[in-house]
């Protein structure tokens, strides 16, 4: 039958795709060389024949139980205690670019705390017209925004500096999620209790132990900085700083400071611990570059990955990963299989967004051969992600933060793949 746009009916062209439907298990079971029909199609299954879960097993939803591997992980040799340690987002299992929150990395200083809501107090001082305490309350009676951005460790992939160090896109480069956040802006509270001319800088500090504080500029600080109260439509998660936390976006995740208690307005930098002895890089020949804030141009290949190899052989694969940049929003993703000689431009499934993840597919037919696969970003400012010999002409291999080379997987015959450096 020859469908020509124009000439069949409606009700026709449903008639032939029914049964064109009707044919289609024995040609399924033909193509895998199979003469006996497949039993999941040609028999009744349990999950037909019987009543499912009501409307109130789960108040809460829960990812069903065939899911339990889409889960964080931490390292267990790169802390001495899980208190001050990392765990990473499953990345490689996940598909488009909202992190789920119960999949999003944690970072913490001193574990994570339960602070309720009516505790909650935020205090602005400092260089001000007038030192003002907000409750949470007072915090959800401003004008909101909202808005999707990444959060990135600056010590995402910081590991791989002397060379191909962890298996598995999880945890080269798992530190990191992407959410939408709402909350209010923190240009609104600081006009709420107003800067003083003097006021160039501002520190921010967190309610848990260890008092984790960063300052900032004041610039940044009037231009896209948010304090958070909700992510992915909900409030944040426990591990996230709930109730509220600092959203800065495009640079590092350090600043991020939860369940955020106090901002000073400063005339200078405070120079606390996270900015001096930590979250500074360190050069070939021991001098350290500080207020290195901004996350660059930065991208990996999800699947095929070390934990997730290619299982059906030769034929069509769907190549992924994610892109992203803390200056603006990505533009170009380029893929190469033959470890950066030849490079072929990948699809993004939307426009980039600014400060916020892309998602690239690059539609692709292994021949079973093996290959070297690398993405390369390219933002909107013209910045090209280099490769990872290319920082350390400038760097080194003294630091661990700001790791942003392109990756690559070696992907064997078998269609196992494993992380590799090439030169």
């Amino acid at each position: 039958m020859t469908v020509r746009p124009g000439t069949t009916s409606r009700r026709a062209f449903m008639r032939a795709g029914l049964a064109a439907s009707v044919a289609l298990p024995a040609a399924v079971s033909a193509a895998r060389g199979q003469g006996a029909p497949d039993p999941l199609i040609t028999e009744v299954q349990d999950w037909a024949r019987y009543s499912g879960d009501g409307v109130d097993a789960t108040p809460y939803g829960l990812p069903i139980h065939f899911e339990s591997d889409v889960i964080r992980r931490n390292v267990s040799w790169l802390t001495a205690d899980t208190i001050s340690s990392i765990n990473f987002t499953p990345i490689h299992q996940l598909d488009g670019t909202i992190t789920p929150a119960g999949c999003a990395f944690e970072r913490h200083h001193s574990g994570a705390i339960e602070l309720a809501k009516p505790d909650y107090r935020l205090m602005i001082n400092g260089l001000v017209d007038r030192e003002l305490v907000f409750t949470y309350e007072d915090l959800e009676r401003f004008p909101r925004t909202q808005a999707v951005y990444f959060c990135e460790c600056a010590a995402n992939t910081g590991m791989e500096w002397a060379g191909a160090q962890l298996n598995g896109s999880q945890f080269t480069h798992g530190m990191i999620h992407n959410m939408e956040y709402v909350g209010v802006s923190l240009k609104t509270l600081l006009a709420e209790v107003g800067v003083r001319p003097e006021g160039k800088w501002i520190y921010v500090e967190g309610a848990d132990a260890s008092s984790n504080g960063r300052s900032i500029p004041i610039e940044k600080a009037m231009d896209d900085v948010m304090v958070a109260f909700k992510a992915n439509g909900e409030a944040l998660r426990k591990e996230h700083g709930y109730p509220a936390r600092l959203v800065v976006p495009g640079w590092e995740g350090n600043l991020w400071v939860k369940w955020l208690r106090r901002i000073e307005v400063t005339a200078g930098p405070v120079e606390s611990r996270e900015e001096t002895s930590k979250y500074t890089d360190t050069l070939a020949n021991g001098i350290s570059r500080k207020w290195t804030w901004v996350m660059d141009a930065k991208s990996v290949v999800t699947a095929p990955s070390p934990q997730v190899g290619i299982k059906h052989g030769p034929g069509p694969l769907v190549i992924t990963g994610l892109a992203w940049s803390g200056r603006g929003a990505i533009t170009r993703v380029d893929v190469s299989v033959d470890g950066g000689k030849n490079w072929t431009t990948a699809r993004l499934a939307q426009p980039g967004v600014p400060k916020a993840m892309t998602r690239f597919y690059l539609d692709h037919v292994w021949d079973g051969e093996e290959m070297l696969l690398q993405s390369r970003a390219v933002d909107e400012t013209g910045y090209v992600q280099p490769t990872k010999n290319a920082l350390r002409e400038i760097r080194g291999e003294n630091s661990i933060y700001h790791n942003n080379g392109i990756q690559t997987w070696w992907i064997k015959k078998d269609g196992s793949a494993e992380n590799v450096e090439i030169s």
